[in-house]
C-alpha cells in the first residue's frame, strides 16, 4: 500500500521526463525503485515517459505531487542552496558581523561535502491565478510564510493553508504566472537582504535598490518575520530621541525605543513631523528607515531629494513599495524595513523607524485578505488585523546593555477621515503605541503649524524621555496652553476683561505663535529650553504677535553669538541649573536693550 495520500493505492502513475529514451533495463530500475518507495508491487506500476528537450541532461520523475529531480538544472539548485545554507550559518555562528573567515571555511566544507542526489521534493500545481493572488494544490508540506518558486523562477509567499489548498502572494508582477503552473516549497521564510551597504540608497520592499544606482552588497539575508524581543532583553525608554520640533519636544516628548504614533486628516503634517525628526538626527550617530506604503512615486521622489538637500540621506534608507506596487509587496514593505533596523539595533545602533503610513499598509492587508477568501469582520477588514500591526510595533524597543544597548524607535502614521480617532485602524494603532500626536485640521487651517492639538496628544513615556534641561524649562506650558485655550473660547464674545485675564491671553497668544514652526527648521535642545525659559517669564508678553516668531529667531542668534557659553553648558550637561535660568534673562534682557529695541526705536 502506498504511503503517500496523492497516490492511487491501486495503481502507482508516473511519468518519466527526459531528453531521450530509456532503455528497457533503466526503467526497469525506475519501476524497483518506485515499488519499494511507495510499498507496491511492480505490476502496478505505470511509467509514463514524456521526452521534454527543455530538461537539458538527466531526468525528472514525477509521482502525484512528489518530484526527483536530476536534471541539470535540479543539480545547480542543489548545490546553490548548499551554498546558501552555509553562507546564512557562517553568518549566524560569527558574532562580529564580518564573518570572513568564517565563511570561507563554512563554504569550502560545504563544497567538499556535496554529494548531488535525486533528491525528493514537493509539487504543487496552480489551480487559480488574479490580483497578485495564487491557490494551489499539491503542497500538504508547506508552512506559513514559506516562499514558494514557480517554474518560471518568480516567488512567493504562503498567506494561507486549509483543506482545499495553499494560498500564496505573489512578489512580482500579475500576469506571469498562469493555472498549471507547477510550484515547489523552498523550506525558506521570506527575507531581505541588510547590510552597512544599504545607508543613503533606495529599495524596493524586497530590498533591490530603486535609485538607478549600483547593485547593494549585503552583509547577511534576515527573515522579514522575526519575534519581538522578550522583557527580559528590553530596558526602560529614557534616553529623548528629539525631534526639533518644540511643540512635540517640550510636551510629548519620544524617547529611544518608543512608539509614538502620528495621527490626523489628510494634508495635516504628519509626514512633515517625520522629516524634521529624520533631519535632526543629522550627526547624532542615529539611523534613519523610512518605509514609504502605497504612496505616490513623485511623492517619494520629492522625500528624499529633501534628505539630499539636507544632507540626511547619507544616514538613511527609504524603502518604498509604491501605489503603483501590488498589494503583497506593500503588505511586507514594512516588515522588511524593521528587518533592516533590527540589523543594525542588534550591533548597538539606534534606529528610527517611520512608517508612512499603517492605514494603506491595513487596506493592502484586507486587499489580500478578501482575496484570499477569507471572512471579513468589521469595516471588511479580518479578524486578524490586529495581530498585523501588534507584531510589526512590538518590535520597536531599546536592548538591554547584555545585548549591545541599541534600540529601534518607531513612528507609526495614521490618517483620519474627518477627526474620526476611533474608527477601527485609529483605535488599534492606538492601543498598541506609547503615545500619539494628534494633528488637528481646524488648528492647520488656523495657521498653526504644526497642528498639533495638546488635548488629545499624549506621550505615554512622558518627562523619563527628556533631558532635565527640557523638564525643567517647559514646565506648567501644558497648563498654561489648556488654560489659554478655554480662556479664549469664553471670552471671544466678551469686550470687559480684568488685567488678569488680560495678562493670560497675551501670553498664551505668545505661546502658541512660538510653537510654529517652518518646516525643515527644525530647534536643537539648547535653542528649545532657551526660548522656553525666556517665554514662560513673560518677558515676551507685550510683544505684538506677528512680531513673536522673528524675535525668537534673531534672539537665538544673539545668544550663539555673545553668550556661547550658555548654549554649550545646556548642551553638555544637559541641565537647567537656577544660575544658568538667571543667565539667560540677563542675556535676554540684555538682547531687547541693545537689539530689538533699538531696531523698533525708529518705527516709533
Amino acid at each position: 500500500m502506498s504511503n503517500n495520500p496523492n497516490v492511487n493505492v491501486q495503481k502507482l502513475h508516473a511519468v518519466l521526463r527526459c531528453v531521450t529514451k530509456p532503455s528497457d533495463e533503466q526503467k526497469t530500475k525506475f519501476i524497483e525503485f518506485l515499488a519499494a518507495k511507495y510499498s507496491v508491487r511492480k505490476e502496478d506500476v505505470e511509467l509514463e515517459v514524456v521526452l521534454e528537450p527543455k530538461v537539458h541532461g538527466g531526468f525528472i520523475l514525477d509521482v502525484g505531487s512528489d518530484e526527483y529531480d536530476w536534471s541539470t538544472r535540479g543539480r545547480e539548485r542543489q548545490f546553490e542552496n548548499r551554498i546558501d545554507a552555509a553562507r546564512e550559518k557562517a553568518y549566524r555562528d560569527d558574532g562580529s558581523g564580518d564573518g570572513s573567515g568564517s565563511i570561507m571555511t563554512m563554504l569550502k566544507t560545504a563544497i567538499d561535502r556535496f554529494h548531488i542526489q535525486a533528491e525528493k521534493s514537493e509539487v504543487g500545481t496552480v489551480e487559480t491565478a488574479g490580483d497578485g493572488i495564487v491557490t494551489i494544490d499539491g503542497l500538504s508540506h508547506v508552512q506559513y510564510g514559506e516562499i514558494v518558486l514557480f517554474d518560471n523562477g518568480v516567488k512567493g509567499m504562503v498567506q494561507d493553508i486549509n483543506d482545499d489548498g495553499i494560498g500564496a502572494i505573489l512578489f512580482d508582477q500579475e500576469g506571469t504566472i498562469g493555472e498549471g503552473s507547477r510550484v515547489v516549497g523552498t523550506g525558506k521564510r521570506a527575507g531581505i537582504p541588510v547590510g552597512d551597504g544599504f545607508l543613503g540608497r533606495v529599495i524596493d520592499a524586497l530590498g533591490s535598490p530603486i535609485d538607478g544606482g549600483s547593485p547593494i552588497v549585503s552583509d547577511e539575508y534576515r527573515p522579514i518575520e522575526e519575534p519581538a524581543p522578550g522583557i527580559i532583553d528590553r530596558k526602560p525608554v529614557t534616553t529623548p530621541m528629539e525631534t526639533g520640533i518644540l511643540a512635540i519636544d517640550s510636551m510629548f516628548p519620544i524617547g529611544r525605543g518608543q512608539r509614538e504614533l502620528i495621527i490626523g486628516d489628510r494634508q495635516t503634517g504628519k509626514t512633515s513631523i517625520a522629516l524634521d525628526t529624520i533631519l535632526n538626527q543629522k550627526g547624532k550617530n542615529t539611523i534613519c528607515i523610512y518605509t514609504a506604503i502605497g504612496q505616490k512615486a513623485s511623492t517619494i521622489a520629492t522625500f528624499v531629494n529633501t534628505l539630499k538637500e539636507h544632507g540626511a540621506l547619507d544616514y538613511s534608507i527609504v524603502v518604498a513599495s509604491t501605489a503603483a506596487d501590488p498589494a503583497p509587496l506593500q503588505y511586507i514593505a514594512p516588515y522588511a524595513a524593521t528587518s533592516l533596523a533590527e540589523y543594525f539595533m542588534l550591533r548597538g545602533r539606534d534606529v528610527l523607524v517611520v512608517y508612512d503610513d499603517l492605514s494603506k499598509h491595513a487596506v493592502a492587508y484586507r486587499a489580500i485578505s478578501l482575496l484570499l477568501g477569507r471572512s471579513p469582520g468589521r469595516e471588511a477588514y479580518p479578524g486578524d488585523v490586529f495581530y498585523l500591526h501588534s507584531r510589526l510595533l512590538e518590535r520597536s524597543s531599546r536592548l538591554s546593555d547584555a545585548l549591545g544597548g541599541g534600540s529601534i524607535t518607531a513612528l507609526p502614521i495614521i490618517e483620519t477621515q474627518d477627526g474620526d480617532v476611533s474608527a477601527y485602524i485609529p483605535t488599534n494603532v492606538i492601543s498598541i503605541t506609547d503615545g500619539q500626536i494628534f494633528l488637528e485640521s481646524d488648528l492647520f487651517f488656523e495657521g498653526q503649524r504644526p497642528a498639533v492639538n495638546v488635548g488629545l496628544s499624549v506621550s505615554r513615556v512622558g518627562g523619563a524621555a527628556q533631558t532635565k534641561a527640557m523638564k525643567k524649562a517647559a514646565g506648567s506650558l501644558r497648563i498654561d496652553l489648556a488654560q489659554y485655550r478655554e480662556m479664549e473660547v469664553f471670552t471671544q464674545f466678551s469686550s470687559d476683561l480684568d488685567e488678569a485675564t488680560q495678562q493670560q491671553l497675551a501670553q498664551g497668544r505668545v505661546l502658541m505663535e512660538l510653537l510654529k514652526q517652518p518646516l525643515e527648521h527644525p530647534l536643537s535642545m539648547a535653542d528649545q529650553v532657551i526660548t522656553l525659559v525666556v517665554a514662560e517669564s513673560r518677558r515676551m508678553i507685550d510683544l505684538p504677535v506677528k512680531e513673536v516668531k522673528e524675535y525668537q529667531s534673531e534672539m537665538l542668534d544673539y545668544f550663539h553669538t555673545s553668550y556661547p557659553n550658555i548654549v554649550s553648558e545646556l548642551t553638555t550637561s544637559g541641565r537647567l541649573e537656577d544660575s544658568t535660568a538667571k543667565e539667560i534673562l540677563k542675556a535676554a534682557d540684555a538682547f531687547r536693550s541693545e537689539k530689538w529695541d533699538k531696531k523698533e526705536a525708529p518705527k516709533a
